[in-house]
Protein backbone atom coordinates (compact mmCIF):
# COMPACT_ATOMS: atom_id res chain seq x y z
CA UNK A 1 0.00 0.00 0.00
CA UNK A 2 1.25 3.31 -0.67
CA UNK A 3 2.23 6.25 1.73
CA UNK A 4 -1.13 8.10 0.44
CA UNK A 5 -3.19 5.11 0.36
CA UNK A 6 -1.82 4.18 3.78
CA UNK A 7 -2.61 7.73 5.52
CA UNK A 8 -6.04 8.13 3.82
CA UNK A 9 -7.68 4.89 4.58
CA UNK A 10 -6.12 5.56 8.29
CA UNK A 11 -7.85 8.70 8.60
CA UNK A 12 -11.13 7.88 7.41
CA UNK A 13 -11.18 5.33 9.92
CA UNK A 14 -10.28 7.69 12.65
CA UNK A 15 -12.17 10.54 11.65
CA UNK A 16 -15.18 7.71 11.04
CA UNK A 17 -14.80 6.50 14.37
CA UNK A 18 -14.05 9.35 16.56
CA UNK A 19 -14.94 12.82 14.14
CA UNK A 20 -13.07 15.30 12.66
CA UNK A 21 -12.44 17.61 15.15
CA UNK A 22 -10.87 14.84 17.48
CA UNK A 23 -8.86 13.80 15.63
CA UNK A 24 -5.57 15.21 15.81
CA UNK A 25 -2.45 15.37 13.45
CA UNK A 26 -0.42 13.66 16.19
CA UNK A 27 -2.84 10.43 15.99
CA UNK A 28 -2.90 10.55 12.83
CA UNK A 29 0.67 10.08 12.17
CA UNK A 30 0.66 7.46 14.88
CA UNK A 31 -2.24 4.81 12.93
CA UNK A 32 -0.89 5.82 9.93
CA UNK A 33 2.77 5.06 11.64
CA UNK A 34 4.64 7.59 9.63
CA UNK A 35 6.27 10.89 10.53
CA UNK A 36 4.34 14.33 10.85
CA UNK A 37 6.67 15.80 8.23
CA UNK A 38 5.46 12.63 5.43
CA UNK A 39 1.86 13.00 7.08
CA UNK A 40 2.01 16.74 5.54
CA UNK A 41 3.93 16.05 2.64
CA UNK A 42 1.07 13.79 1.59
CA UNK A 43 -1.80 15.57 3.29
CA UNK A 44 -1.41 19.23 2.99
CA UNK A 45 -3.53 20.84 5.65
CA UNK A 46 -6.06 19.17 8.03
CA UNK A 47 -8.85 20.59 5.43
CA UNK A 48 -7.28 19.13 2.76
CA UNK A 49 -6.96 15.31 4.42
CA UNK A 50 -10.14 15.56 5.03
CA UNK A 51 -11.06 16.97 1.84
CA UNK A 52 -9.18 14.27 0.50
CA UNK A 53 -10.73 11.28 2.81
CA UNK A 54 -14.58 12.87 1.75
CA UNK A 55 -13.12 12.22 -2.09
CA UNK A 56 -12.40 8.52 -1.56
CA UNK A 57 -15.14 7.87 0.57
CA UNK A 58 -17.50 9.39 -2.24
CA UNK A 59 -16.13 7.53 -4.95
CA UNK A 60 -16.89 4.20 -3.08
CA UNK A 61 -20.20 4.76 -1.84
CA UNK A 62 -21.18 6.02 -5.33
CA UNK A 63 -20.00 2.40 -6.67
CA UNK A 64 -21.33 0.66 -4.08
CA UNK A 65 -24.97 2.05 -4.98
CA UNK A 66 -24.47 1.84 -8.25
CA UNK A 67 -27.56 -0.46 -8.93
CA UNK A 68 -30.96 -0.33 -10.87
CA UNK A 69 -34.06 -0.32 -8.98
CA UNK A 70 -34.75 1.46 -5.81
CA UNK A 71 -35.08 -1.38 -3.71
CA UNK A 72 -31.45 -2.92 -4.41
CA UNK A 73 -30.49 0.99 -3.78
CA UNK A 74 -31.51 0.47 -0.33
CA UNK A 75 -29.96 -3.07 -0.16
CA UNK A 76 -26.90 -1.39 -1.18
CA UNK A 77 -26.75 1.14 1.55
CA UNK A 78 -28.16 -1.89 4.10
CA UNK A 79 -24.50 -4.03 2.99
CA UNK A 80 -22.51 -0.91 3.23
CA UNK A 81 -23.75 -0.16 6.87
CA UNK A 82 -23.66 -3.50 7.71
CA UNK A 83 -19.74 -3.26 6.22
CA UNK A 84 -18.66 0.25 6.59
CA UNK A 85 -20.06 0.56 9.96
CA UNK A 86 -23.70 2.62 10.92
CA UNK A 87 -22.24 6.34 12.09
CA UNK A 88 -24.06 8.52 9.85
CA UNK A 89 -23.29 10.09 7.05
CA UNK A 90 -19.47 11.47 6.99
CA UNK A 91 -20.42 14.05 4.69
CA UNK A 92 -22.72 15.51 6.98
CA UNK A 93 -20.86 14.53 9.80
CA UNK A 94 -17.94 16.78 8.15
CA UNK A 95 -19.99 19.50 7.71
CA UNK A 96 -21.45 20.06 11.06
CA UNK A 97 -17.86 19.84 12.62
CA UNK A 98 -17.19 22.35 10.60
CA UNK A 99 -20.00 24.38 10.67
CA UNK A 100 -19.89 24.98 6.96
CA UNK A 101 -17.02 27.44 7.26
CA UNK A 102 -14.43 25.81 5.72
CA UNK A 103 -15.37 26.18 2.01
CA UNK A 104 -13.07 23.13 0.60
CA UNK A 105 -14.91 20.71 3.14
CA UNK A 106 -18.23 22.80 2.34
CA UNK A 107 -17.73 22.45 -1.76
CA UNK A 108 -16.84 18.66 -0.76
CA UNK A 109 -20.07 17.82 0.62
CA UNK A 110 -22.33 19.68 -1.56
CA UNK A 111 -20.77 18.11 -4.69
CA UNK A 112 -21.48 14.47 -3.09
CA UNK A 113 -24.92 15.31 -2.34
CA UNK A 114 -25.59 16.52 -5.57
CA UNK A 115 -24.01 13.16 -7.23
CA UNK A 116 -26.16 11.41 -4.91
CA UNK A 117 -29.25 12.74 -5.63
CA UNK A 118 -28.37 12.63 -9.71
CA UNK A 119 -27.76 9.34 -8.78
CA UNK A 120 -31.44 8.64 -7.03
CA UNK A 121 -33.14 10.86 -10.04
CA UNK A 122 -31.86 8.58 -12.62
CA UNK A 123 -32.79 5.37 -10.48
CA UNK A 124 -36.30 6.82 -9.55
CA UNK A 125 -36.50 7.59 -13.90
CA UNK A 126 -35.95 4.63 -14.85
CA UNK A 127 -38.41 2.56 -12.63
CA UNK A 128 -40.94 5.00 -13.66
CA UNK A 129 -40.93 4.53 -17.50
CA UNK A 130 -37.91 7.03 -17.99
CA UNK A 131 -39.92 9.87 -16.90
CA UNK A 132 -38.22 12.94 -14.98
CA UNK A 133 -39.84 12.90 -11.31
CA UNK A 134 -37.25 15.59 -9.09
CA UNK A 135 -40.34 15.66 -6.90
CA UNK A 136 -40.12 11.76 -5.93
CA UNK A 137 -36.87 11.33 -6.27
CA UNK A 138 -36.27 14.03 -3.25
CA UNK A 139 -38.81 11.56 -1.66
CA UNK A 140 -36.55 8.97 -2.21
CA UNK A 141 -33.61 10.60 -1.20
CA UNK A 142 -34.73 11.91 2.15
CA UNK A 143 -35.87 8.30 2.74
CA UNK A 144 -32.29 7.50 2.18
CA UNK A 145 -30.98 9.91 4.23
CA UNK A 146 -32.73 9.36 6.86
CA UNK A 147 -32.86 5.66 7.09
CA UNK A 148 -28.31 6.42 6.91
CA UNK A 149 -29.24 8.38 10.02
CA UNK A 150 -31.55 6.10 12.37
CA UNK A 151 -29.56 3.23 11.25
CA UNK A 152 -26.69 4.40 13.49
CA UNK A 153 -29.47 4.11 16.79
CA UNK A 154 -32.53 1.76 15.24
CA UNK A 155 -30.06 -0.51 13.50
CA UNK A 156 -30.28 -1.94 9.77
CA UNK A 157 -34.30 -2.48 10.93
CA UNK A 158 -34.74 1.06 9.83
CA UNK A 159 -32.80 0.96 6.26
CA UNK A 160 -35.45 -1.84 5.61
CA UNK A 161 -38.23 0.21 6.73
CA UNK A 162 -37.36 3.15 4.49
CA UNK A 163 -36.96 0.50 1.70
CA UNK A 164 -40.77 -0.39 1.73
CA UNK A 165 -41.68 3.40 1.76
CA UNK A 166 -39.51 4.02 -1.15
CA UNK A 167 -40.74 0.99 -3.16
CA UNK A 168 -44.33 1.92 -2.37
CA UNK A 169 -43.73 5.29 -3.42
CA UNK A 170 -42.81 3.68 -7.11
CA UNK A 171 -44.71 1.49 -7.27
CA UNK A 172 -47.77 4.54 -6.05
CA UNK A 173 -45.19 6.36 -9.39
CA UNK A 174 -46.20 3.76 -11.42
CA UNK A 175 -49.82 3.64 -11.48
Amino acid sequence: MDTRRKLLCAAEALFDRHGFTATGMGRLTRAADMSSRTLYKHAGSKADLIVAVLAERQQRFLRAIRVQSVEALFAALETWVRREGGRGCLFLRAYGETGGDAPEIAQAVSTYKAELFDTIEKIVSAETGGTHQPELAEQILVLFEGATWAAVYRGTGAINAARQAAVALIQQARS
